[in-house]
């Protein structure tokens, strides 16, 4: 069963695409293993989110 997790909403598309950055890399997690899929998307009011695929 795979999982998609909505990591967090920020005010800009640079936060948005700086957390993915480093959800990317790994540096935020203890464990090495890496989602598949890490993308930014805006909401409906204006606000940027990361949301990450694990398989």
């Amino acid at each position: 069963m795979a999982w998609v997790y909505y990591l967090r909403l920020v005010s800009t598309k640079f936060e948005a695409t700086c957390l993915a950055a480093r959800v990317e890399e790994g540096t935020l997690w203890a464990t090495k293993r890496l989602p598949r899929y890490v993308g930014v998307f805006q909401t409906n009011k204006g606000r940027f989110g990361v949301k990450a695929f694990w398989d």
